[in-house]
């Protein structure tokens, strides 16, 4: 399974990565669930993003305290 990021948004399913998109490693690293990424590697700096997932748009933030927040 691959992740394409294109600026705050993190796309699923995957699609071929286009110049303005980032791509996150092919083979992240394998937990007891299977594929597994740091929450880092998605927000990139950034206190939110957006994630679209079967036509709607979610957003993951992390709060202060370091926790992270996913709502529709």
């Amino acid at each position: 399974m691959s992740f394409a990021l294109h600026a705050t948004t993190l796309s699923l399913p995957s699609r071929p990565a286009r110049q303005a998109e980032l791509s996150v490693p092919a083979a992240p690293e394998r937990s007891e669930s299977g594929s597994s990424l740091e929450s880092t590697e998605i927000l990139r700096g950034q206190k939110a993003v957006a994630i679209r997932h079967n036509g709607l748009t979610y957003r993951l933030q992390a709060t202060r305290l370091g926790k992270l927040i996913l709502t529709k």
